[in-house]
C-alpha cells in the first residue's frame, strides 16, 4: 500500500501528465527506471524528447517544490535521460532533447499551482 509520500507523489505526476497533454505533449512513459533513479515523465513535444522531473509539496516547511531539484537531482536525471535515448532512442523520432521541470504547490483549500519551467538544467 502506498505511503502518504508516495500518494502525493502520484498525485502531483497526475497533475502534470494532465497539464503536458492540456499543452499539447504526448507522453511517451512514465516512471521510466535505470539504476536507483526515475524520470517521472517521457514525453515529446513536436520533435523535442522532454524528460520532466516532477516536484509535489502540499506545504511550504521545507521550501517550494523547486528548491528539492539539488544539483545530484540534476546530474542523476542527466544519467538516466542518456540512457532511455541510448536504450530507446531508436524507436522514437526526435531532434533534440531538453529537461523540465514542473512544481506543484498545492496548500490546503487552494488550486494548485504549477510552475513549468522549460530546459531548467
Amino acid at each position: 500500500m502506498p505511503h502518504a509520500k508516495q500518494k502525493a507523489g502520484n498525485y502531483g505526476e497526475t497533475l502534470a501528465v494532465k497539464f503536458l497533454e492540456e499543452k499539447g505533449f504526448e507522453i511517451i512513459e512514465q516512471n521510466y527506471r535505470f539504476g536507483h533513479g526515475e524520470i517521472d515523465i517521457v514525453a515529446k513535444e513536436r520533435d523535442i524528447l522532454v524528460f520532466v522531473e516532477v516536484k509535489y509539496r502540499n506545504n511550504l516547511e521545507y521550501g517550494p517544490p523547486e528548491l528539492a531539484i539539488t544539483k545530484s537531482k540534476q546530474k542523476q536525471v542527466r544519467k538516466i535521460a542518456e540512457m532511455f535515448i541510448y536504450q530507446k532512442g531508436k524507436e522514437i523520432d526526435f531532434e533534440r532533447s531538453r529537461i523540465d521541470v514542473i512544481a506543484i504547490l498545492k496548500l490546503p483549500n487552494e488550486q494548485p499551482k504549477i510552475n513549468h519551467i522549460i530546459n531548467a538544467f
